[in-house]
């Protein structure tokens, strides 16, 4: 009760609103991710306490994620990569003067999307912990690889580019001193690389210098947006109404969000877009999707803001991040000293109550300050983006260097931004190569001391029956898709063949 009660203190309110109005605003700007958002606001957590740390990057992962459908509702140009599905339906509703109507849908299914998907985080974590607490390293070790794997295979591109990233990812975290040799590895001999590389200024560059070098590299013509001119004018009352006639379609989606926001590499972007093709299968009128259906509308932003509660499953329950905002909260809270995974229900029982607690004000107060920030949207656009991505330069230099008060961190965001770029432009998804650094260490410690208990062999990794069931998930993963591909062509050549 009392980390409830904590919740409203002013050292965690105040933090955890400045943090929603800066999400708003990072995710109302085309280009602007949500995970860069986050990876703006840990820098400033850093020196707060774990619940106002963690109930900031909470706050500025739903408001940005909700920000980046307001452009592209009025716009046709998603804020977020979450908001990708939100602009068919949306912008078509924009078209035929009802686009206060789409954004206003869009506010109320974001928050009440966000609370089913914190209501079944705080009803399936704990349980699940309890079956976590039979991981042994053998679990832990195929469990990462399972997280790797996922990620490589969901993100967008091929399966193989995903999976160079993930390795890339994994190799980036063996960097520094082995901690059960004490040898120092790729180092080259630079003392700075001796701790490895900084996780925060690596997230900054991947997400933020990257995206800044891809809106220059556009083009002056394509660095400002054209502005809005209608005005958001609805009643509260007629919009709830609607969402009631289309209840049913939202408790499917955030549903559907929650779920596959827990598949580890999948998040919001993905969940988005299962939510939408999940509503435009089922959906007795699947040829009005995409020409400003209002179940096209209430879908998705149901399932992007849900599946931000689904991603904090893995993380809290198994120390898997579920998507690259949850990968950036694991390092935060292994920077905070605590350790994700099914002890933390135990030994912090009032930290995972806390952050129960602001998830949940989080979305109850993203209704007031979405609506603020759907009347600001139109001034926020008149500012020149070149100042905008000025800014976010500035910041991402300012945050990469106070974490450890080295220039050398600098150097390591710029470089890692011009991978970004690079990777992106090759259609390489980042998403993997995040997940790698961050699993890096579960998988090659899991992987060490499982082979110091069995004096080298490989055997309990594969008879012990949770292990071998991840292992087989694992080879379903990459050879399940292909396998029924084969199936089906088979399947198709017997038919003709008859």
């Amino acid at each position: 009760m009392d980390s409830v009660l904590a919740v409203f203190s002013p050292d965690i309110i105040f933090p955890v609103l400045m943090a929603m109005t800066f999400g708003i605003f990072v995710g109302g700007l085309p280009g602007l991710t949500a995970t860069m958002a986050v990876a703006l606001i840990i820098p400033i957590s850093y020196y707060m306490t774990p619940l106002a740390g963690l109930g900031m990057v909470l706050g500025v992962s739903f408001t940005s994620i909700f920000s980046g459908d307001i452009p592209a509702t009025f716009l046709r140009i998603p804020g977020t990569p979450a908001s990708g599905a939100a602009a068919l339906d949306g912008f078509e509703q924009v078209k035929k003067g009802k686009g206060s109507l789409a954004l206003t849908l869009d506010l109320f299914c974001s928050a009440i999307g966000g609370l089913i998907g914190i209501l079944l985080l705080i009803l399936i974590a704990p349980p699940l912990a309890n079956f976590a607490l039979k991981f042994t390293n053998f679990e832990y070790f195929w469990l990462g690889l399972f997280g790797l794997s996922m990620s490589a295979v969901l993100s967008k591109g091929n399966m193989m580019k995903g999976l160079t990233s993930a390795v890339l990812g994994l190799l980036i975290s063996t960097i520094g001193i082995d901690v059960t040799t004490g040898f120092p590895r790729y180092t080259f001999g630079n003392i700075e690389l001796m701790d490895g590389l900084g996780f925060i200024p690596v997230m900054i560059g991947l997400f933020g210098i990257s995206e800044v070098l891809k809106r220059v590299q556009q083009g002056a013509s394509k660095l400002q947006l054209p502005p809005i001119t209608e005005k958001v004018k609805i009643s509260p009352l007629e919009a709830l109404r609607i969402i009631w006639q289309n209840k049913w379609t939202l408790i499917k989606s955030a549903f559907v969000g929650t779920f596959v926001g827990a598949l580890p590499g999948a998040g919001a972007d993905i969940a988005s877009w299962v939510a939408y093709g999940v509503e435009k299968k089922t959906s007795r009128n699947s040829e009005d999707f995409g020409k400003g259906n209002i179940k096209g509308v209430i879908a998705p932003t149901s399932a992007n803001n849900a599946a931000l509660g689904g991603t904090w499953i893995p993380a809290l329950v198994f120390g898997v991040p579920g998507d690259t905002i949850t990968a950036i909260v694991l390092g935060a809270m292994l920077m905070y000293g605590l350790k994700p995974g099914p002890l933390i229900f135990t030994e912090s029982p009032d930290l995972v109550n806390g952050v129960f607690s602001i998830a949940i004000l989080a979305n109850i107060l993203l209704i007031p300050i979405g609506y603020l920030g759907i009347k600001a949207f139109a001034f926020v656009l008149k500012m020149k983006t070149s100042v905008v991505l000025t800014a976010v330069v500035l910041f991402s230099m300012i945050g990469s260097f106070a974490i450890r008060n080295s220039y050398f961190d600098i150097y390591v965001m710029l470089i890692f931004g011009l991978i970004g770029f690079l990777f992106e432009r090759l259609s390489v998804p980042l998403a993997p190569m995040i997940l790698g650094l961050i699993l890096g260490p579960m998988v090659e410690d899991n992987l060490r001391v499982g082979l110091i208990k069995t004096g080298g062999s490989m055997g309990q990794f594969f008879t012990r029956p949770i292990s071998l069931v991840l292992f087989i998930l694992i080879v379903l993963v990459f050879l399940g898709g292909p396998a029924l591909n084969l199936l089906k062509k088979g399947f198709s050549k017997h038919k003709t063949e008859e």
